[in-house]
Parts: structure tokens; C-alpha cells; sequence
């Protein structure tokens, strides 16, 4: 634990103007950020007597090593950098709002020459229309099939509307009037935009003039005595009436807002938003979050606002926004909404009539929110806390391990050797630390000569940033670090040549992170290879178990005898899930580079030689060894396929090695070089390891 007046900066250093300060711990990591009017007064703060500091506040601080700051020039200013920095380094003891799912919304794309209207989730793309979110993504789908009646939209994707241009035929939603079938030509790119546009007009919320003008319509072909079109015509009018009972008017002034609504208690908060266009509930989403520093309701209200419309622009962020607390102060988060909507937004308390009552609904759906979650969490972190001490007792450590690591070795009888690590922290997975190594020191089947290698290479990683920050310098061997290369992200991004991480200092994805116990899947040759690789690097501060999978031992370095953990045990438990996901990531990794090894072929070198002539060589001759025994001119043959070429093609693979024939262990027989049966595939896997 650090002491915070050893990293106090003097009261002369700090600025007396608006900023952005950063909190970083021992490792560089930055674990909070903040924003002030003034940082002199609100650093200040941070420093007075542990004992009268907010318990959270005091565990920031304690934590901390290191403090900085940027100055600005407004507080709008702060207010974005600050947005930009907790996005951005994803610090710990800051308010982030977990949501409980990932919301679906209806999009029309807009960016493409034959709009579509289609159910999509996750980060919202340039040049679409988002309506939403909903709750579920059944209910856009009853939606859409109600008003694709009227609005005959295209809803299909990109390989089936390609299909129907080439067959000339359209698909069944074609036939049933469902679909305009720009795909075979019955409605122009033109007209089809248009329909796509009114059917985003009257989602945005302008039904009355639409509705009005298709009863004009019936009315007419009424009088005409085209009695059929007027039959339809009232259909369509009742499709669009039931689509817009599907939510309900809530304000009858066609108001464009959104309530948020905050339920708390001394640990965690849950915020509720309901997003009203048209005076029509359009969409409804919510968040959790752990009360990670002393936060008031307006502090809450504030961070939920910065999650909402940190990324939204134009009319995404509407002209009224309802909140049960303003923030303190107001000015600068209206002025910073008021820039992304690009007109004047309304931000304040609701005192009165019918945005009163609907905000007592929206806190209505918080507080049952909050009681939700707290029921579903209380025995889970009950459970994730006992299963840490176990461990702890078990091994015998200082105190908690609240980040694991754990390393699996995943081969194919020796073949497209490679590592996986997967970090857990406070119990839980976080994936985007996940880590995959290629393993590259040596060739062949050594499980433990491969652990030793990871663990190395992992743990060098760490000590160069050590020594990048300053805290570390040399070797224990007086030799400066080398940089290790052949580490993929999770992501299978690599990282740069130089041997220096791609994120930036201090973000969060990084090797400088050290874990408080390693955990090997095998048993004490692992767990004493992964020992040696850390002796070696001067590492004494980091545990090592290892897990064995035949009695679920649990191994420990330099001992004779496993320590057993009874089958009850909640540490045993979450050993094993940490052991099972390792041996997950890694056997995934291990299968896609083997798929990719086994579709590669001699033909992929031959320059000039593209999928398409590959293709119809394969074709042809049905089989890779029987191409390579054709003459020239039987390559000459197959269409698109010149003498150049061929006299390439041959070379090629005359020159080319082949392998030596594939075997099926589970029925003896010899595979072909064209490609492996899909029993050959399952019989692989049951060697894989």
C-alpha cells in the first residue's frame, strides 16, 4: 500500500485553472481519471488525512503511485478529454456502467445503393438509421413485418439479393408483396430510396400526415369504384396502426426526450433511459455499475450522459433530456450536448404533469433493476470471494490472487505448436487480455520445454516495461532485455517488431500488468519449468500452480506431494474454469492454424495463378497429385488456362515436394491429397491436445 504523500506534488506545481488529472499505480497504469475547475483545489483533496477520506477514495489513493495532469481551457473541454481518457484507458476506480446486454436496434441502410432494413446490434456505422434500442429483437421483427406490408422495403442480405439478380427470380417476400424486388429490376434505385426514406419518416415519428394521406387514397379509389385498391389500401392503413400501438403514446405533445432515471445504494447504482420520440416510447435500455468512488447522483447522472452520447451526433441526441439530479455544475454538460446535437438541448428536472409521472415510471423500472441484479449477484460474489481465499489458504499466499493468469500448450502430434493465456481477475474472465503464442525456440512435441518458453516470453515482456517506466533496469544477468516477437493479441493482432507493446502507456491490453498467480494446465514438470523461467528472470513476487487433469491435483513448485483440494471447493472450482478456458483459447487457435496449413497448396505460389483458374485446375483434374502427374498441354485444356501458365503451373509443382500420404487413424485407410474427409478431421481431433 503507497503512501500518498510520497507522490504528493508540491501546492505550487498545480495549476489553479480546468483539467484533466490522471492517477496512475505502480506499474504506470493509469486506474483514474478525473476533471476539475480548478485542479489546485480538487488535488488537494486527494491528499488531506486518510481517515477522512471516503473508504473507495482512500483505497484510489492508496493504490496510486503517481499523479499528472492536463491543463484546458474550459470545462466543455475537460468534459471531453475526460470522456476521451475513460474510454480510453479504461481505469478501474472510475464509474463505468456494465449493460446487462448488448441492444438491438432497427436500422435502415442508407449508405447502400438498395437500402435495407435489417435487426443490428453493436457499434452504429456511418451513413445508417438507427431506431431504438428495443428490448428485444422478436419485437423489431413484428415491427417490420407489419409495415413492409406498406413500406415493401428490401430486407434480405447481400448474397441472397446477388443470388435473385442472377436466377432473375425474386425471393418469396418478393411474391407476396413484401418486397419491392429491386433485385430483379420491378422498382428502380430510385424509388426503392424513396420507400426506404418515408419508412424512416414514419419511424421517426411523422405518422399522421402518412396515415392521413393513404385515407385521402382509400377514399378516392372508393369513389372510382376501384374497390380492390381501396380494400388494400385499408389493410395497409390498420398494418400501420397496429405497428404504432406497439408503443404507446406517453406524452401527447410529441415530444422528443430521453428520461434517465437513477436507482442507488452505498455499493452499486442502475440507471434506467427511456428514449421518447414522437411522444412514443421508441426504446428502453439500462446499466449497472459498482459505486467504485465517492459519486453523488448528479456525478451518476453526468457519467450515464457521457456513455449515452459520448459518441452520438445530430439528432441522436434529442432536444430534451430528463434527469432525476443535475450535475455539478450544469452549464458545461448542456454546452457539451448542445455542440454534438448541434442545436440547443434542454437538460434539466422534470417538476410537473405528464414528464413527472413517466419519470416516476422510468425510476419505477431502476429500482426493480437494481433488485434484480443485487439477487442475481449477491451469491455470485459471495461465491468468487470464498473461492479466492480457498485458494489463497491453499497455497499459501500473502493474501488474494485477484489476477490469474493461466497457460495452456496446444498441439497436433507435435504439429502447429502454441500457447494461449487467459487473465482472470477478481474471479472473472477479461478477454480482451487474452494472449496466443506461436511457439518458435524448437521443433517437435515438448510440452514442458514449450511452458518454459511462454512463461519467458510473457515475463520478459513485463520486465521491459518495467524498465521503460523506470522502475527496472537490467537483467538479473546484467543483460539488457531483448525484445520478443511471435506474441498475437487475442484479437490475432501482432504485436510490433521492436518488441514493444502496441498499446500506448499506460492503457489497459498490456503485458506490464503482472498477475499474483500463474496456473499451468499439467502437472510438476510444468509447474517446475514455469518456475525456472521465472527464477531466471529474477521473478520472485509471482506464485505458480499447476492444475493436472486426471485427479485435479493442484501442484506447487519444488514439492513431492499435490495439494488436494476437496471436490466441494469453490478455489477448486475456479481453477478448473481458469484451466478449461486456457485449454479452450488454445486449442481454437491451434485448429485455425491447421486449417490453414491443411487449405494451403503448391498452387498458391504460382504467381499470376488466382482463385478462380485454381479453382477450375482443381476441377478439372479432380485432384491435386493428379495435376501434378498432367502433361502441359492436358493444363493447357482447362479453360482460361494459357501455356504460360501451364509450363508455370508445372514447374511448380514438379518442384514442389509432395507430402507424404495422410492416414485416417480411425480406419486405416490413406487419404488423398485433395483434402481430408470429414472422419479424417474427427479422428485429428482426437489427437489434438
Amino acid at each position: 500500500m503507497a503512501d500518498p504523500s510520497s507522490y504528493r506534488p508540491k501546492p505550487g506545481q498545480i495549476p489553479d485553472s480546468p483539467g484533466v488529472y490522471k492517477f496512475r499505480d505502480e506499474h504506470g497504469r493509469v486506474i483514474y481519471v478525473g476533471k476539475a475547475k480548478s485542479l489546485r483545489q480538487r488535488l488537494a483533496n486527494y491528499f488531506q488525512d486518510l481517515a477522512g477520506l471516503h473508504p473507495r477514495t482512500r483505497t484510489m489513493v492508496t493504490t496510486a503511485a503517481s499523479v499528472e495532469w492536463t491543463v484546458v481551457t474550459t470545462e466543455v473541454e475537460a468534459l471531453q478529454l475526460e470522456y476521451s481518457w475513460i474510454k480510453e484507458f479504461d481505469p478501474r476506480f472510475n464509474v463505468k456502467y456494465r449493460d446487462d446486454k448488448s441492444y438491438p436496434y432497427l436500422a435502415v441502410t442508407l449508405n447502400e445503393e438498395f437500402p435495407r432494413v435489417q435487426v443490428m446490434r453493436g457499434a452504429k456505422k456511418k451513413g445508417v438509421r438507427y431506431f431504438g434500442p428495443y428490448a428485444h429483437a422478436w419485437a423489431i421483427r413484428e415491427t417490420v413485418d407489419l409495415m413492409l406490408r406498406v413500406f415493401p422495403v428490401r430486407t434480405c442480405s447481400a448474397g441472397v439479393f446477388k443470388r435473385s439478380a442472377q436466377i432473375g427470380r425474386p425471393c418469396l417476400l418478393g411474391y407476396i408483396g413484401k418486397c419491392s424486388a429491386p433485385c430483379v429490376g420491378r422498382i428502380p434505385a430510385e424509388e426503392h430510396r424513396e420507400l426506404a426514406e418515408e419508412f424512416c419518416d414514419f419511424m421517426a415519428g411523422r405518422t399522421g400526415a402518412y396515415i392521413r394521406r393513404l385515407e385521402r387514397r382509400m377514399q378516392e379509389a372508393a369513389e372510382e369504384m376501384e374497390y380492390e385498391r381501396a380494400a388494400r389500401l385499408r389493410d395497409d392503413i390498420g398494418a400501420l396502426k397496429r405497428a404504432m400501438e406497439k408503443s404507446a403514446v406517453v406524452l401527447a405533445d410529441a415530444t422528443d426526450a430521453d428520461l434517465i432515471a437513477v436507482a442507488e445504494d452505498e455499493l452499486e447504482a442502475a440507471v434506467q433511459i427511456f428514449h421518447v420520440r414522437g411522444g412514443r416510447v421508441r426504446g428502453q435500455r439500462g446499466w449497472v455499475t459498482d459505486k467504485v468512488e465517492a459519486v453523488t447522483t448528479g456525478g451518476l447522472v453526468e457519467h450515464a450522459l457521457q456513455q449515452l452520447y459520448g459518441e452520438e451526433r445530430g439528432d441522436a441526441v434529442p432536444k430534451e433530456v430528463l434527469v432525476p439530479a443535475l450535475p455539478e455544475p450544469v452549464e458545461p454538460v448542456a454546452q457539451w450536448l448542445s455542440q454534438r446535437r448541434g442545436s440547443q438541448v434542454s437538460l434539466r428536472i422534470p417538476q410537473r404533469g405528464d414528464k413527472k409521472d413517466l419519470m416516476a415510471t422510468v425510476g419505477r423500472n431502476a429500482q426493480q433493476a437494481l433488485a434484480l441484479h443485487k439477487t442475481k449477484r449477491a451469491s455470485d460474489l459471495t461465491t468468487r470471494s470464498r473461492a479466492l481465499e480457498e485458494i489463497a489458504e491453499a497455497l499459501g499466499l500473502d493474501s488474494v490472487p485477484l489476477r490469474i493468469e493461466c497457460f495452456d500448450i496446444s498441439h497436433l502430434q507435435g504439429e502447429d505448436v502454441v500457447a494461449s493465456m487467459v487473465v482472470f481477475e477478481d474471479g472473472l474472465v477479461r478477454k480482451s487480455e487474452y494472449r496466443r503464442f506461436q511457439i518458435k525456440g524448437f521443433e517437435g512435441q515438448d510440452d514442458v520445454r514449450s511452458m518454459h518458453e511462454v512463461i519467458g516470453r510473457r515475463f520478459k515482456r513485463y520486465l521491459q516495461e518495467k524498465q521503460k517506466s523506470g522502475e527496472w533496469t537490467e537483467e538479473p544477468d546484467g543483460e539488457t532485455a531483448a525484445p520478443v516477437d511471435g506474441v498475437v493479441t487475442a484479437a490475432g493482432e501482432p504485436d510490433r517488431a521492436d518488441g514493444r507493446p502496441v498499446d500506448d502507456d499506460g492503457r489497459p491490453k498490456r503485458f506490464a500488468y503482472p498477475p499474483q498467480l500463474v496456473v499451468v494446465d499439467g502437472g510438476a514438470p510444468q509447474v517446475a519449468a514455469a518456475r525456472r523461467a521465472l527464477d531466471e528472470l529474477g521473478i520472485d513476487d509471482v506464485a505458480v500452480c499447476g492444475l493436472a487433469k486426471r485427479l485435479e491435483e493442484v501442484w506447487l513448485p519444488e514439492e513431492d506431494d499435490p495439494v488436494v483440494l476437496p471436490r466441494s471447493s469453490e478455489g477448486l472450482y475456479l481453477l478448473q474454469r481458469v484451466r478449461d478456458e486456457a485449454h479452450r483459447f488454445a486449442i481454437t487457435y491451434q485448429r485455425t492454424k491447421r486449417s490453414k496449413r491443411l487449405k494451403s497448396s503448391p498452387l498458391d505460389a504460382v504467381p499470376g495463378l488466382g482463385d478462380t483458374r485454381r479453382q477450375a485446375l482443381l476441377k478439372h483434374f479432380g485432384s491435386l497429385k493428379k495435376l501434378r502427374a498432367a502433361t502441359v498441354d492436358e493444363i493447357c485444356e482447362v479453360p482460361g488456362v494459357g501455356r504460360k501458365t501451364a509450363e508455370t503451373v508445372a514447374a511448380a509443382l514438379a518442384g514442389a515436394a509432395p507430402s507424404a500420404p495422410a492416414v485416417n487413424t480411425a480406419t486405416g485407410e490413406i487419404i488423398e491429397d485433395d483434402g481430408a474427409s470429414p472422419a479424417a478431421l474427427s479422428a485429428e481431433r482426437g489427437q489434438e491436445r
